[in-house]
Order: C-alpha cells, then structure tokens, then sequence
C-alpha cells in the first residue's frame, strides 16, 4: 500500500488493483480544486489548458487500462495466470537471453509486478507536476508580454511626442517553475546556454542635456508662425511643406500687370504661385542639416537682386535658385546647445521671416523688405542660457551668393527672451565690400527689434494683442576719391532720377554720415512698428503698421524690374548713382483668418509712397512688344534698344531717331519711358499653408 500527494494533499491509502481508479479520480479532482487550470488565466492560455487537459486525461485513461491489467493478476487463479503472461509477453516481450546462460523459469513473480504498478503512478504524477509547471511558465510569460506592451505604448506616445529617444524598461522575467526529479537531473546535465547578441545601440537623434533654449509658447511673435505641430515629424526628420498663393490687386492697373519695389508683390490682376517648397530638418547622432527646395516667384525674384553672380565664372544663381535653405552642420551638448553650420541660411535681419506665413502682414515695411532675407556662409550658435543666443556669421556678403569685392561679410545675432512675453534682437553687419564694381567700398548696418505681449486672455473674445517695433541704420564708406566716369558728370543736388534731367555718373569713394571733401552720403535710415490683436482663440487677427525709410544712394533700394533689369545689369531709367535720393514711408492693416494652425487666409489693405517716381505706373514697366534684351540701355520709341546706357542720352535719341523713332533727334519722344509713379494702392488676398 502506498501513499499519493499531488499539491500538498494527501488521499487514503489505495489498494493496488481495485483501487486505481478511484486514486486517478481523487487525484484529478484535486489537481482541479488547487486552481492548476484557473479560470482567471487570459484567454489564450484557457485555450492551452484545455488542450492540456484533454491529452492529460487520455494519458491516465490509458495508464489506468495498464494499471488494472497489471494488478488484476494476484486475484485470478493460476488457471488464468497463463493467458495473463501470455498477454504480457505479446505486449512487451522480455530482452533474448544471452548463450550460454540458462533461466529457470521466465514466468514473472508476483513481487515482481507489484512494482510496475507503482512505477506506472510514479510517473502519471511526473506527468502531471510537468503539465503544471507548463501552464505556471506560460502564465507568467502572458504576464511579462502584457507588461512589455504597455511599456511599448507609452515609448510610442513619447516619441510621437517629439520628447527623443525613450529608455524602454528592461523586460521582467518569469518567475522559473519548479522543476521535477527527472527534469532537475536532465537540467544539470543540460549545456551551458550560449550568451545573447547585445541588442544594436540606438542612435539618438539631438542630445541637449540641460533643456532645449525657449522653451514655451512663441507663436504670437512675428516671423515665427501659428503652426505647433508637426504631424508628419520622425525621430529623425521633421518635413516641411509650404505653399503661398496671392491675388494682388493694384489700383495703379499697369497695363502690363507687372509691380516693382517689393520682394512680396510682383504681379496685378493675376493669380499667382509666390512659394512653393517642399523639405525638412534632420537630426542623427548630433549631426544636423536643413534643406528647403523652393519655387514659384520667389525663385526668379529672389535671384535677381543679387549682382555678384556676375563676378567670375560658373553660374551661381542656377546652382542656388531653387533652395532657399540648404546647410547642414554638428551639434554639440554644451549648456543649452552649441551649432555648427555651413551654406544657406536665413538672415534675421529686418524682423520678417522670409516665408509669408510665419509674418504678421503680407507686405513688410521697408526696413524688412529691403534687408537681406539669406545668407551664404558659417554662423555658431551657442546658448548659454535657455533664454539667450549668441550666433555670430563669417558670410560671402550682404543676401549675396559670392563675394562682390575683395572682403567677406561678417555679422552676428544676440537674441534674449527674458520671458514669454518679450522677445529681444540685435543684428550687426559690417566689413563687406558688397557694391559690385566698387572695391574699397565697404558696408555696415545695425538692426534692432522688440517684441512684446502686452494683453493675454486666452477666455476672453479678445484673447491677445502683441506689438513689435524696429529701427535700422547703416551707411557704406570708401571706395577712394571723387570720380566720374564722364567729363561733364555732376552730382544733382537733389538727388533726382534721369527722367528728371539729372546726368550725374559718378563712380568714385561716398561717406557715411555727410558729404565732406566733394564724396556724397550713402546711408540708410529706418524704422517699423506693428500692433497685432487676435480673437476667438486666434482663430482671427487684425494688425495695423507701416514704416519709414531713407536711402540716399539708393544702395539698398529695390531696383524696379524696368525692361527685364536686374541688380547686375541696373537700368537707365531709374539709377543707384551715390547720392540718388530715395525716401519712401507706407502702411498696412490685415485682417487673418486661421481655421487650423496650418493654413492662413489673408486681406490686406496697402499703401507706399516715394518722393520720386518709382512705382508702376498705368503704362507699365515693359516697352512695346517685350522685353528686347539690353535692360542697361534706353529702348526706343518702338520697343528697340537704342545701344547707349546711362550718360549717353543724346546718342539714344539720335540712334533712335534715325531708326524711325520721334520727330526729332532731340525730341523726349524718340525714347521709350517707363510708366513710374510716387505712390501705390493695392489689396492683396492669399492663402498660405505649411505642415
């Protein structure tokens, strides 16, 4: 007789044969009420159990069948014992007797079954303990995979958030279930488990320990946009996409529809495609780059300010006139931040932001319209503070793709933003020799800016105002000695255009601040302010401003698109001689509608005035059948160049008239003029978007 314990629970003693089967039952019951399959297990490990519990079944059915043939043996009587052996014999027939080694009998004794039958439960209840620690293991592996979702979820959420790499929490083991007798010795016997391949490192994207610089809610301030989110953003690359559609409506009507002066406004009339951009940022272990493919306007508008293309060979403006962004550089973990870049970046001069969207108005101020809107070249920056950046630039020069002269440009930035509500910029420039055939001639400028949230009630109807206010001077000097390039050449002292009688050619040195010893100032003087009032959870916004501007030597003036010029070719018509006077103010109010952070739908209201003819006019900027190809002469009458430039006017009038032009070879009306005018009305509509 012997006693059975599954789980810690004892039955009666059991007889060897009459009593097996009611020590499987017993059994089976109690491995059942100590939860072995437990109805609390998920769904997938109650399908295990269940499986595990039919194929357990049929394996003590089968060793009770095995069993109660083995010990109904001692109850029978010898006259069966026989057929008994017989059946054991076929079942499981004995190993064949070596030669030469005699058996007495190879009938088997009773002594000798009653121990199969302990074996045969010995291992049903191996069995049985086996099957348990199976269902234990897998439960506790269901535990740690739920365990490791979870923690998968949450890494999701934090990168999804922008928040970097995510430290995921390093998984928990099962608890090891118990092992059998024979399990323990086959363990022990078992090799060592080679160790697992490190898991691959993973690369960070941009590593700032002690905080990115600004933190906080900047979208109020001009230049830097509504939009907070960027839903298509990775790890490793945010993209961007922009697009800037406008519908301008000049009250001027050039019958050309062509519109000068500005860097935001060129057609009337029209609809048009001003930006078109598509790009991105990417940070990978530090190392960073930016790229912004740009078209539209802006891609031939933006080009044809720049003169120095024409300074030495390959073709500049078609290598850089579809990006307006392109740089990339290293980052450094140095207190808030310490960058590296090189290539095309955008200036901060001036306030706007190059890109309609992120600004207040549509049409800026002179003092942002007329300052560089890129740069090419290195700049640092470093934050040493969360609140400040210093950001010098070594540059090629002023919104120049290559140098004009001899010397680089140099400049910085020293941003501060003390608090959510004020924001600080002080922009330099200086040692560029940036006037294209002048050498020695060299630039400096000053630009300072404030901003400041002065009203914020995110509840109320009005929900915030804002107001930013900005001041610009520089001058250029040098360049040698007072010079003309013609005999008769004369400064005009009043500075006024060639269709006003003025014949000066002077190309010699300027001064900054006055015209001592016979050299004219070259200065620029300027200032802007904007309030802005936003409503309803700015969802709408209404700003009113305008601005000054005075540049005698029109150096940084806008040169009007007068039969296709450009900064290079420059155009008879209206000059950039030192000392040409230009002084211009203007004012805007716009009214801004944002449904959602990624789009704006803007009417403006503009005007702009200049003391001397400058804006187009109603007979345009375009002689008669086009453009003819020499921007740098006068055109004639018909349309035709006239092969004299600026000096030469005489000579064009007579070239012109004996090619049929006028009736005389001293009348004004051999000569085409352009249609210039001292003012300007427009009403500009858009809609800009950017993910």
């Amino acid at each position: 007789m012997r006693l059975i314990t599954f789980n810690g629970y004892s039955p009666k003693a059991v007889k060897p044969a009459k009593k097996v089967g009611q020590v499987i039952g017993t059994t089976w019951k109690d491995v059942s009420e100590h939860h072995l399959f437990d109805s609390s297990i998920d769904s997938p490990l109650k399908a295990r159990g269940e499986r595990m519990r039919s194929a357990t079944w049929k394996a003590m059915m089968l060793a009770v069948l095995i069993a109660g043939m083995n010990c109904a043996s001692p109850a029978q009587t010898a006259s069966t014992a026989q057929p008994e052996l017989n059946l054991t014999a076929k079942s499981d027939p004995p190993p064949a007797p070596d030669k030469g080694t005699v058996h007495a009998s190879t009938t088997p004794s009773k002594e000798q079954l009653q121990p199969t039958v302990a074996e045969e439960i010995e291992a049903l209840k191996s069995r049985i303990d086996q099957l348990e620690n199976e269902v234990k293991a897998a439960h506790a592996a269901a535990l740690a995979d739920s365990n490791d979702t979870s923690a998968l979820k949450a890494a999701e959420k934090e990168l999804l958030a922008g928040n970097g790499a995510v430290k995921l929490p390093p998984a928990v083991p099962a608890s090891p279930a118990p092992l059998s007798a024979s399990e323990s010795s086959s363990a022990q016997a078992a090799p060592p488990t080679p160790a697992e391949t490190p898991a691959t490192k993973e690369i960070s994207a941009q590593r700032t320990t002690k905080g990115e610089p600004f933190p906080g809610d900047w979208t109020w301030l001009n230049s830097n946009g509504h939009a907070v989110d960027s839903p298509m953003a990775t790890k490793y690359f945010t993209p961007e996409f922009r697009a800037d559609a406008n519908y301008i409506l000049d009250y001027n009507h050039p019958h050309d529809d062509t519109m000068g002066g500005a860097t935001e406004s060129f057609r009337s009339d029209e609809w048009q495609l001003e930006q078109i951009s598509v790009g991105g940022d990417i940070h990978i272990d530090n190392v960073r780059g930016r790229i912004l493919f740009m078209n539209g306007l802006f891609a031939t508008t933006t080009p044809r300010n720049d003169a120095t293309p024409s300074r030495g060979q390959w073709d500049l403006t078609g290598a850089y006139k579809y990006v307006s962004e392109a740089w990339g550089g290293y980052h450094w973990d140095v207190a808030h931040g310490l960058n590296v870049d090189a290539g095309i970046f955008v200036s901060y001069i001036g306030l706007f932001s190059y890109y309609n969207f992120d600004n207040w108005t549509y049409q800026p101020s002179f003092v942002s319209s007329n300052t560089p809107w890129f740069f090419n070249g290195l700049r640092v920056q470093y934050f040493p503070t969360p609140k400040l950046k210093i950001e010098p630039w070594v540059i090629n020069g002023w919104q120049s793709y290559a140098r004009a002269n001899g010397k680089p440009g140099l400049g910085g930035q020293i941003l501060w933003r003390p608090t959510p509500w004020l924001d600080f910029v002080w922009n330099n420039y200086g040692l560029g020799e940036d006037a294209v055939g002048f050498p020695g001639r060299s630039r400096i400028h000053a630009d300072y800016s404030a901003q400041v949230k002065y009203y914020d009630k995110p509840e109320k109807f009005i929900d915030k105002m804002a107001f930013t206010l900005t001041g610009d001077a520089g001058c250029e000097y040098g360049g040698g000695p007072v010079s003309f390039a013609t005999s008769d050449g004369a400064l005009d002292p009043k500075g006024r255009s060639p269709e006003m009688g003025t014949t000066d050619t002077y190309n010699g040195g300027v001064n900054c601040h006055n015209s001592k010893g016979g050299r004219p100032k070259q200065a620029f003087l300027g200032y802007m302010a904007y309030d802005r009032t936003w409503f309803k959870k700015d969802r709408f916004a209404v700003t009113l401003g305008g601005g000054v501007m005075s540049n005698p030597g029109r150096y940084l003036t806008l040169l009007p698109p007068i039969n296709g010029a450009t900064a290079f070719s420059g155009t008879p018509y209206f000059t950039e001689n030192a000392g040409d006077r230009s002084q211009m103010h203007d004012g805007t109010i716009t009214f801004d509608y944002m449904p959602s952070q990624f789009i704006t739908f803007t009417i403006e209201e503009g005007y702009r005035y200049s003391d001397v003819p400058y804006w187009s006019g109603r007979g345009g900027i375009t002689p008669p059948g086009g453009n003819n190809g020499a921007p740098s002469q006068y055109a004639c009458a018909s349309g035709a160049a006239s092969g004299f430039g600026y000096g030469s006017l005489a000579s064009a009038e007579s070239a012109c008239y004996a090619a049929g032009n006028g009736t005389s070879p001293t009348s004004t009306n051999t000569i085409w003029w352009p249609d210039l005018r001292t003012n300007q009305t427009n009403t500009t509509v858009a809609i800009k978007v950017r993910f």
